[in-house]
């Protein structure tokens, strides 16, 4: 019976990629940067100035991650690599996290407009409200 190897994860672009070994069910780690920054709508160039790599080397591994896919496009191999699980949002996770009482959360939200009734401003008949309707 072979040993596979669990996947490790890495982060990239706002994502928690899986990756495995050359020859594994899961993507590189270059392939899995790559797909994360499509997804998060980079452009080629863009992710080849946050790794540092050449445009042509992002080129050809985003083609060789739509082969691997059966992809036509970037959008296609972004939903294909989410659901075999390659790479989740961590808005995601931290919003799973939330959900079962890990709360990451710093302090809840403080409301910074008030807003103003429907029957406040009938009441006014259309020409505003004045001093004296806001203090009755």
């Amino acid at each position: 019976m072979e040993h596979t190897p669990q996947p490790q994860t890495i982060e990239f672009a706002g994502f928690r990629c899986r990756v495995g070994g050359r020859g594994s069910s899961w993507p590189t780690a270059k392939q899995a940067m790559v797909l994360a920054g499509l997804a998060k709508g980079m452009t080629q160039k863009e992710i080849a100035r946050e790794r540092g790599i050449s445009p042509a080397t992002v080129k050809s591994t985003a083609e060789a991650i739509y082969y691997r896919l059966n992809a036509v496009r970037a959008a296609d191999a972004i939903v294909k690599g989410m659901r075999r699980g390659w790479i989740a949002p961590l808005a995601i996770l931290l919003m799973v996290a939330d959900l079962h009482g890990q709360s990451l959360r710093a302090r809840t939200p403080v409301r910074t407009r008030q807003q103003t009734t429907v029957s406040a401003r009938a009441s006014s008949g259309g020409r505003g409200l004045d001093l004296g309707e806001l203090i009755a």
